[in-house]
């Protein structure tokens, strides 16, 4: 009977990483195909940034875990997904665009979604707590950087935003929960709505982590003040 019960509940939390990681390879393909539409690249460029953005934060957390070879290339699905988020973007960009910032919004649906799953999946795999929490960080920022990286733009990770922080609050949630032994989809919830609360609270009231200050930045500022 108790292997029974284990064996439900292993299935259950593959369903739910897997889940996860589909809705998350979508909403993060829709970043990458909306980035694209902006640069105006044909459909072609448009299909590749969406897999790209959807998928190399996946691939790297695979490799890592020895879950070879990786999901996004031996599941057919993680690449369906990528090309009809990419589709529909190129198709009906003019809509998607009258949203406000719908890179910024896709971005960090996507980021929760995926620190989440990559913070389950490390778990599953057998990582400690801490691993799996910086894991499923690596995860979610993964494709934003290869996005940014392609289209010649610093990395949003790396400018200061409340971007791979909150995606390691996210995933931190999640290893605490399963040391807790807290029901895995409850924490799952919390860690992408904690996750996606800060992204968003950064992007609408422009917090960011302390910046390096220069001499001329410094003697700049004060000669602004005078």
């Amino acid at each position: 009977m108790f292997n029974v019960l284990s064996l439900d509940v292993d299935a259950a939390i593959k369903t739910l990483v897997l889940t996860l990681d589909l809705v998350g390879t979508f909403v993060f393909a829709l970043s990458g195909a909306t980035a694209g539409a902006r640069r105006r690249l044909d459909i072609f460029g448009v299909l590749v940034l969406s897999f790209v953005a959807a998928n190399s934060g996946g691939i790297v957390r695979d490799l890592l875990i020895g879950a070879t070879p990786p999901a996004a290339i031996s599941d057919w699905r993680y690449l369906g997904v990528s090309l009809m988020a990419g589709v529909v973007i190129f198709f009906w960009y003019p809509v998607i665009n009258r949203l406000q910032s719908p890179v910024l919004f896709f971005d960090a649906v996507g980021l929760a979604l995926f620190c989440v799953a990559g913070a389950q999946k490390a778990l599953v795999f057998g990582l400690t707590p801490l691993m799996a929490a910086l894991l499923g960080m690596l995860t979610g920022i993964g494709g934003g950087i290869a996005r940014d990286v392609l289209l010649s733009n610093v990395p949003g990770v790396f400018r200061s935003d409340i971007y791979a922080v909150a995606a390691l609050a996210g995933a931190t949630v999640v290893a605490v929960g399963h040391v807790l032994g807290w029901p895995t989809t409850f924490t799952a919830v919390g860690g992408a709505a904690l996750c996606l609360g800060l992204r968003l609270a950064a992007i609408h009231r422009g917090w960011h982590l302390p910046t390096a200050r220069w001499p001329e930045q410094t003697e700049s500022h004060r000669d602004e003040e005078r």
